[in-house]
């Protein structure tokens, strides 16, 4: 397995949940929430992307509960394009049937209040790609 960082991003139309795992990929990390429709979205992923220097970039993929393409997956396309513009990193997309509810369902169950919780669910549900993403890459079930 390659040494370095890896980013995730869980995609939505709102908010865009980033993680990042240390050099040796063994923790995964809530990083921020970004706005999908801030005037300086290119430059505050261009600023992440050029701190952190991903050898690898996972992006949440949405998929339906019987593995077609959910709704948001064009949109989600569209945005791994962009990413692509900013840097030369491969960019994996990853399932991500599930990550957010999964989050959401956490932080309930810990006591947070939705509302206060919206940011950090993004930022939650983009650690359970990254986490998943790394399981792949360690080959493990």
């Amino acid at each position: 397995m390659q040494r370095g960082r890896r980013i995730a991003f869980d995609y939505g139309d709102v908010r865009i949940g980033v993680a990042i795992c240390d050099p040796d990929a063994i923790l995964a990390s809530p990083l921020t929430t970004l706005s999908s429709s801030d005037k300086k979205l290119i430059l505050e992923l261009t600023e992440i992307l050029t701190e952190y220097e991903p050898v690898t970039i996972y992006v949440g993929k949405p998929s339906n509960m019987d593995g077609s393409a959910g709704a948001a997956a064009e949109k989600t396309v569209q945005f791994c394009a962009l990413l692509a513009t900013l840097t030369t990193a491969p960019i994996v997309a990853i399932d991500e049937r599930l990550s957010t509810v999964s989050a959401a369902r956490s932080m309930r169950d810990s006591g947070v209040k939705a509302k206060a919780a919206k940011s950090r669910i993004d930022q939650a549900a983009a650690v359970a790609i990254l986490e998943f993403a790394l399981a792949i890459e360690k080959n493990i079930p």
